[in-house]
């Protein structure tokens, strides 16, 4: 059987003038599914925003080489209706990928429906760079992460529970004890923080309310679906996607909450005169901050999806 040849294109050996033109032209001639190989003497970034730019959103593009001295760069033209994962896909599958979206401040909880172009463009980043990232991320050998995304959703929802909802319970009354002590002693000369104790002071009732809820009446029905599935005796709401929409509504209400937070306090940055509690304060707010993306991400991007899935699996069935 002949072996494949790859398709290669040496742009160092092009006339200035005629590189790109002949790069494109080279990419018009790809069918669906192909792609082509260019190497060159300097990153082509620009090329990646120009090729954007005239024809769309039709191809990935994938770094081989990257310097210093040699760039390689596979790209390939996409086939007719095959879109991009949305970040918060891409975060469920693979939750190393989560950790590239927070060094670069990307929602992927409840900004998960954004794709990586579009995520990268509404706050200026270079997409080039992070697809770089999340690309090398796969080769990298790490120790496995958990595997939600192969979790049954009564199974995930009862973690949620047990590890999220339980440290919650925990931090929040721990974090409004510190934010009222530290905003009493260093208030005055840091005013921000009488508006940080009032919003974890909301981040504390709006959250309390929302575990309840789902506690109380969402994750019981997504547990009798996952348990019974097609004898699952429906719910008293009308869908799961109504009480989902609610649900996502408000961790977009405390994410925002939190954003406050953080913007107040730059990031949980003490100022040189803070106390042990001023710095006990921040690194808490940090942590909770972190586990708050981890938990939405769980049940926006993985057991709400499962839960819709079964659901309409189930009145198919129930149709028939």
């Amino acid at each position: 059987m002949e072996a494949m040849t790859e398709n290669i294109l040496d742009v160092t050996v092009l006339e200035p003038r005629m590189k790109h033109p002949t790069i494109f032209a080279r990419f018009d001639e790809l069918t669906e599914g192909e792609s082509l190989i260019i190497h060159n003497d300097h990153d082509p970034k620009p090329l990646y925003y120009q090729l954007l730019g005239e024809r769309g959103n039709i191809f990935n593009w994938e770094y081989l080489e990257q310097g210093p001295q040699w760039w390689r760069v596979r790209i390939s033209k996409r086939v007719t209706g095959e879109k991009d994962e949305t970040v918060g896909e891409i975060a469920a599958k693979d939750l190393r990928k989560a950790e590239i979206f927070k060094k670069y401040n990307i929602d992927f909880c409840c900004g998960g429906k954004k794709t990586v172009k579009e995520a990268c463009a509404a706050k200026g980043l270079d997409v080039t760079k992070i697809e770089a990232e999340l690309q090398e991320a796969d080769k990298v050998l790490a120790q496995r992460p958990l595997p939600y995304n192969e979790w049954e959703p009564g199974f995930l929802a009862d973690y949620i529970v047990n590890t999220h909802h339980t440290y919650i319970r925990k931090s929040l009354p721990e974090l409004v004890g510190y934010a009222t002590k530290v905003a009493g002693v260093h208030g005055g000369r840091h005013p921000e923080l009488h508006e940080i104790k009032k919003l974890i002071e909301e981040v504390n009732t709006e959250l309390t309310a929302h575990m309840m809820k789902e506690e109380r009446i969402l994750f019981p029905y997504i547990k009798e679906l996952s348990a019974n599935g097609q004898q699952s005796n429906g719910s008293a709401f009308g869908t799961v996607q109504q009480p989902v929409n609610i649900m996502q509504m408000e961790h977009e209400s405390v994410a925002t909450l939190m954003e406050e937070i953080k913007q107040l306090s730059t990031n949980y940055t003490l100022p040189e005169d803070a106390c042990a509690s001023y710095s006990l304060l921040y690194r808490k707010l940090a942590e909770f901050d972190d586990d708050l993306h981890l938990h939405i991400h769980l049940e926006n991007n993985i057991l709400f999806p499962k839960a819709i899935e079964l659901e309409k699996n189930r009145n198919k069935s129930l149709d028939v």
